[in-house]
């Protein structure tokens, strides 16, 4: 059973900055991809990005890329979402998600096993 925990989500206004984290636990941490996706009120759950194991290969969804970043740093079981000029449109709830596979992080989220409880972000105009 792994464990994941999503924070740093918060208020702020339209062109700033957050970074939320990730943390999973209950495993090896290198055996984990990670994704992120969001949700808005409304609209169904979304891909964002996701990374592989070792942090090599990244994806990113269009709406995103270039304003997005996903890391990770494996000597802190931590991921990261390193998100900047953010619009009012990016307000939702961002997830975590760990799944297994070796090579290109999935983009589906039905490949994802474990999910965090989500942390709110809203951009104010």
């Amino acid at each position: 059973q792994v464990h994941v925990v999503e924070s740093g989500g918060g208020l702020v206004q339209a062109g700033g900055s957050l970074r939320p984290l990730c943390a999973a636990s209950g495993g090896t941490f290198t055996n984990y991809a990670i994704g992120w996706f969001r949700q808005s009120p409304g609209k169904e759950r979304e891909f964002v990005a996701s990374i592989s194991r070792t942090g090599v290969y990244k994806e990113y969804a269009e709406s995103i890329k270039g304003r997005f970043i996903i890391s990770r740093d494996n000597t802190k079981n931590l991921a990261y979402l390193h998100m900047s000029s953010l619009n009012p449109e990016d307000t939702a709830v961002y997830y975590c998600a760990v799944e297994f596979r070796l090579g290109t992080p999935a983009r589906s989220e039905g490949t994802y096993h474990y999910w965090g409880q989500g942390t709110q972000v809203t951009v104010s105009s």
